[in-house]
């Protein structure tokens, strides 16, 4: 190749001399033969570099393209192979002279300049060299590497990987050629190429940072209905997805990832994983049940998936043979099918179940599913990507853009459904507990001889204590019942309505207190979650008190606890024994019926409020709304529900 350099810079398209497999060394210098400037290479074949006009990477988009030896009589090879072409140089003008090696080669090489090594793209010092994505290359050449007038040989040794015959169309070797001219101008294209690979890989970088932003948003959404997992599961899935994006991207423009330990892991590990939380999403998505086994198929054919692509890439060089590798390729390629499979079907069931949130996201879904093929159809020269305005843009690319629009509307119309719902909770919440403040007694009483308080302070809207005051007309006697069912909330609210609705039917056949909570018992067991601790007492004119009890704390008479026996709460056993006993109130007594909230309430160093403060402010003849707000200013972490009654003087 004769060339005149001046302010220029040449394209070494050849005819360059090629051969497959690996230089013997010199024994003298060590150095490969192959390189030497006298190795007579006239039995080589011959390959020209030059593009056809408008050739461009179908992966990267770089222009200026060519095929690889896989295209040109040597399919299925990988491994070492030479480069070597004579270039005679006139006219090299001022200043140091460069070569930039091609822009995109499969997949590392070493450069030559008769005989010496100027330069290297992947690491040579291992039996088995470690490669990275291809990026541009700047070698400066030492004075007199090319002299004027003078042919020079220079030659390049070339490694592929086997896995790249997988990934790559027309795999092997130069794809473009390599660069000589003075320093100065390979140093301006060296840059302009590394503009184009960054460029090249925005897309990846842009969409890295989308995922973040949607695995955030799913997050966010979650706040709003944490009972529906999708949102967590269309987080997991973006989250991987943009470090996936990231890491290509980071990959492709450092040396400090080894391309076939990235892509291996990426392909034997992470594409299938995200490939079976997609599946998950549409099918948490979509509330199915059925086919049950779903599920449990989609690890399993993950699992295959990853075992497929690990042993079918190759990327671990040497761990199974060719023919191996073959057949879990195979195996691999029925996984994705199967895959596509599996997630067109969910979908499908989806819209035919749901309607229109189904027929929504099956086209996206649909380009999804064929786009995991890219690799195969590239392989077949169907092109799968477009580059406009320099930006790569694929198959694969354009199903997640599509996917990204279809699933924002379609979780706008979730949230909206979600918050419309959720305020027809919050409406029904508070009409409950409108209802539950109609059945407790008035906050102050006063009967024939006893003066009943009460104070009721609930953590939620709706509280889970409850207290009843029922006067007897014909004895002149009073009932009080006073309890607190287990959990918080609606629910807790509802079984509350239940209990005063059974003690309000119990009293009209009998009004004795031990009576009322074995009719309450046998109305709760078998009931799912319904257990509640009950205190029910008979107070009569002349004072005496009878009190059975079902697991609830002990009163408070005049400041002190009354001693009681313990009992089961309500609603665990058929049969329950509930303790029993009576005592009087002498005139002005006081006794304070109170709920575990009190107790419980704890500040912000883990401290309770106590049954020692408790008792300590009822002697000193605090009256319950007071202790009620003491209780809540420490620290309310339960219903608080207080009911004092004190005996008058006069009867």
């Amino acid at each position: 190749m004769h060339i005149t350099l001046g302010q220029a810079v040449y394209p070494l398209n050849g005819p360059w001399k090629f051969r497959v497999g690996d230089s013997p060394l010199d024994p003298a210098t060590q150095k490969p033969l192959w390189a030497e400037p006298g190795f007579d290479d006239s039995g080589w074949e011959t390959v020209d570099l030059t593009p056809k006009e408008g050739s461009i990477d179908p992966i990267s988009g770089l222009s200026g393209y060519v095929p690889g030896w896989t295209a040109k009589g040597h399919p299925g090879y990988s491994g070492y192979a030479w480069y070597r072409l004579r270039v005679k140089v006139d006219d090299a003008g001022k200043g140091g002279v460069a070569l930039s090696g091609p822009s995109v080669v499969d997949d590392s090489f070493q450069a030559f300049v008769d005989g010496s090594l100027v330069g290297s793209f992947g690491n040579f010092s291992k039996p088995h060299p470690v490669i990275y994505s291809t990026q541009p290359t700047f070698f400066a050449l030492p004075p007199g590497a090319v002299d004027e007038g003078r042919t020079e040989v220079v030659a390049f040794r070339i490694w592929m990987e086997p896995s790249t015959l997988l990934a790559q169309p027309d795999a092997g070797g130069f794809h473009t050629a390599p660069l000589l001219g003075q320093e100065d101008m390979v140093s301006a294209g060296y840059q302009v190429r590394w503009l184009e690979l960054v460029r090249t890989y925005a897309t990846d970088s842009i969409f890295a940072a989308l995922y973040l932003l949607l695995a955030l948003l799913a997050f966010s959404l979650s706040i709003y209905d944490r009972s529906d997992k999708v949102y967590y599961w269309i987080a997991a899935v973006y989250l991987i997805s943009a470090a996936e994006e990231f890491l290509i991207t980071f990959t492709a423009l450092s040396q400090t990832i080894s391309s076939p330990a990235w892509y291996g892991f990426e392909g034997a590990l992470v594409v299938p994983l995200v490939d079976g939380l997609w599946v998950m999403v549409w099918w948490v998505w979509f509330r199915l049940k059925r086919p049950g086994w779903l599920p449990k198929a989609v690890v399993g054919q993950t699992l295959l998936y990853m075992v497929g692509n690990l042993l079918g890439g190759e990327f671990i060089f040497g761990l199974v043979s060719h023919p191996i590798a073959a057949a879990f390729h195979l195996l691999s390629l029925l996984a994705r099918l199967g895959f596509a499979v599996l997630l067109i079907s969910v979908v499908v069931l989806g819209g035919r179940l749901q309607g229109r949130e189904g027929w929504v996201a099956l086209p996206a879904v649909a380009l999804l599913g064929v786009s995991k093929f890219a690799t195969e159809l590239g392989l077949l020269h169907i092109r799968l990507s477009w580059f406009p305005f320099g930006v790569s843009v694929g198959l694969e690319t354009a199903a997640s853009l599509l996917l990204i629009v279809a699933l924002f509307f379609l979780l706008l119309r979730r949230m909206l459904i979600s918050l419309r719902l959720q305020r027809e909770q919050a409406l029904d919440i508070k009409q409950a507990a409108g209802v539950q403040q109609l059945i407790l007694p008035q906050a102050h009483a006063v009967y024939a001889g006893v003066t009943v308080e009460s104070e009721y302070r609930p953590s939620r809207q709706v509280g889970g204590d409850f207290f009843q005051v029922i006067p007897n007309q014909l004895d002149g006697s009073l009932l009080l019942l006073a309890g607190d069912v287990a959990g918080k909330g609606l629910q807790a609210g509802m079984l509350v309505a239940l209990i005063v609705g059974v003690i309000r039917a119990a009293v009209e056949a009998d009004t004795d207190p031990l009576s009322i909570l074995q009719t309450l018992n046998r109305q709760l067991v078998g009931r799912r979650s319904a257990q509640a601790t009950c205190l029910a007492m008979s107070i009569a004119a002349d004072g005496w008190v009878t009190l059975a009890n079902a697991g609830h704390i002990p009163p408070y008479l005049n400041g002190s606890p009354v001693a009681m026996e313990g009992a089961l709460p309500l609603g665990f056993i058929t049969g329950a024994e509930f303790s029993v006993m009576r005592f009087q109130l002498a005139p002005d007594d006081r006794l304070v019926v109170l709920s575990d909230g009190v107790a419980e309430a704890m500040n912000e160093k883990g401290e309770l409020f106590g049954f020692d403060r408790i008792a300590q402010l009822l002697a000193g003849k605090l009256n319950i709304a007071a202790l009620a707000e003491a209780a809540q200013s420490f620290g309310q972490n339960d219903d608080i529900s207080l009911v004092a009654l004190t005996r008058t003087a006069a009867l």
